[in-house]
C-alpha cells in the first residue's frame, strides 16, 4: 500500500471499565469498544445490544442481511447517530466526531459529483477532513498512480466505469491517512475483478496499522479477509470473536471411502456414520462414510480401519466454513436472506 497511509501517529488507547464485558479474545488496545449499544426508530429497536471490540490493526467484518442492523451499528460506531442506550467509544473517545480526522467512511450509498474530475474528488473529500485543497490533489495523483488509475486523473467521474467511480471514492476515503476505515457494503456492484483488487487494498491498509471495519452480506469475503467477525440478525448479535472460534463451534467433517463394508472395523466409526455404497465398475462396490471427526481425534479411528483391512481408498478431514457457522449461530432464514442479498447485489 501507498506508504502515504502508513505516516499517521497511532494513538495509545484505554480499555473499558473492569465492570465491562468484552466478547472475544482481545489482543492489544482497541479501536473500536462498543457495550450494549441500542437504536430505536418510531419506538421499533432496529439495534437491540450490540456488543463489539476491534483490536487496533484488525480486519473486522460485520455480517446480516439486509435489515439486520449492519448500517446503523456503524452509523453509531462513527457516531452519525447517537445510540439509546450503550457505550462506544473509538481510539478511547466516546465522542468520534473529535477524532474525525483519524477516520474515513465509505457509506453504502454513493455518490460523486459527475462533472468532477476524479483527483478533485479525492481533494475535495480530503478537505472535509482538513487536508488542504493543493496537498490533497498531491496525495489523489499518488494514490490513482499507485492503484493502476494514473490515466484517469484528469478524466471527469461520467467517464468512469463503475468500478473505476468506487476506487477513487475509496482513495477519498482514504487521502487524509485515516487511522480507522470503515467501509459499509463496499464489494456491492463490483465486478470479480474489482472485488479482488479491493481485497488487496483492504490487506495492504491493515499491513501499514490501518484498522478496518465493513459490513457485508457475502461471507466468503469476511472468511478470506477477517481476523474476527460480529454476526448481526434481527438488530441483535448472536456471536462476536475471531473467525476461527466460530467456524470451530461446528466439529469437522471426515469423509472415508473404503473397499470394504463391513468388518469388525466399523465399531470404531461413530454411530450417526452416514453410509453410502456406489457401484464400480466390474461388480465391484466402493464404500462412502461421513461423519463428524471423533473427539478423539482420527488416529485410533485410522488404526482400527488399517488393522481390520478396511482397504482405505481415500480420508479427509475438512472444517467448517465460515458460512456453516453463520448457519449454526444466526439460523437457516438469516442464511437464506443473505445468499438472496448476495444474488440481488450481483445482477
Amino acid at each position: 500500500m501507498n506508504s502515504a497511509l502508513s505516516q499517521a501517529s497511532t494513538m495509545s488507547n484505554d480499555t473499558l471499565p473492569q465492570n465491562t464485558v468484552v466478547t472475544g479474545p482481545v489482543p492489544g488496545p482497541l479501536a473500536i469498544e462498543a457495550k450494549g449499544l441500542v437504536k430505536r426508530f418510531d419506538g421499533v429497536a432496529a439495534v437491540n445490544g450490540v456488543d463489539i471490540s476491534v483490536p487496533q490493526g484488525a480486519i473486522y467484518g460485520i455480517l446480516g442481511p439486509n435489515g439486520a442492523g449492519k448500517t446503523t451499528t456503524l452509523r453509531m460506531l462513527l457516531g452519525i447517530i447517537d445510540p439509546d442506550e450503550g457505550v462506544r467509544r473509538v481510539f478511547s473517545h466516546e465522542r468520534p466526531h473529535d477524532i474525525g480526522r483519524m477516520i474515513g467512511y465509505l457509506p453504502e450509498e454513493r455518490g460523486l459529483y459527475p462533472s468532477m474530475k476524479s483527483v478533485d474528488a479525492i481533494a475535495f473529500m480530503g478537505a472535509l477532513r482538513g487536508v488542504p485543497h493543493h496537498e490533497g490533489r498531491q496525495r489523489g495523483r499518488e494514490l490513482m498512480k499507485a492503484h493502476g488509475l494514473g490515466h484517469a486523473i484528469e478524466k471527469q467521474i461520467r467517464q468512469l466505469s463503475k468500478g473505476m467511480a468506487q476506487t477513487v471514492q475509496l482513495l477519498g476515503t482514504l487521502v487524509h491517512r485515516p487511522r480507522l476505515v470503515v467501509l459499509d457494503e463496499p464489494f456491492s456492484g463490483l465486478d470479480a475483478i474489482n472485488q479482488g483488487k479491493l481485497e488487496q487494498m483492504i490487506r495492504a491498509l491493515a499491513d501499514d496499522g490501518v484498522t478496518v471495519i465493513f459490513s457485508t452480506h457475502v461471507i466468503h469475503h469476511a472468511e478470506r479477509l477477517c481476523e474476527g467477525v460480529a454476526i448481526i440478525a434481527g438488530g441483535k448479535v448472536p456471536y462476536a470473536g475471531s473467525v476461527d472460534e466460530a467456524r470451530d463451534r461446528i466439529p469437522a467433517q471426515v469423509k472415508l471411502e473404503t473397499r470394504i463394508g463391513e468388518g469388525a472395523w466399523r465399531e470404531a466409526l461413530p454411530y450417526n456414520a452416514e453410509h453410502e455404497t456406489k457401484s464400480a465398475t466390474g461388480g465391484d462396490s466402493t464404500h462412502f462414510w461421513h461423519f463428524p471427526l471423533p473427539s478423539t481425534g482420527i488416529e485410533m479411528l485410522l488404526r482400527a480401519l488399517i488393522e481390520g483391512g478396511a482397504g482405505i481408498l481415500s480420508l479427509s478431514i475438512e472444517r467448517a466454513g465460515l458460512h456453516d457457522a453463520f448457519v449454526e449461530i444466526a439460523g437457516e432464514a438469516a442464511a437464506r436472506a443473505m445468499e438472496a442479498d448476495a444474488e440481488g447485489a450481483a445482477k
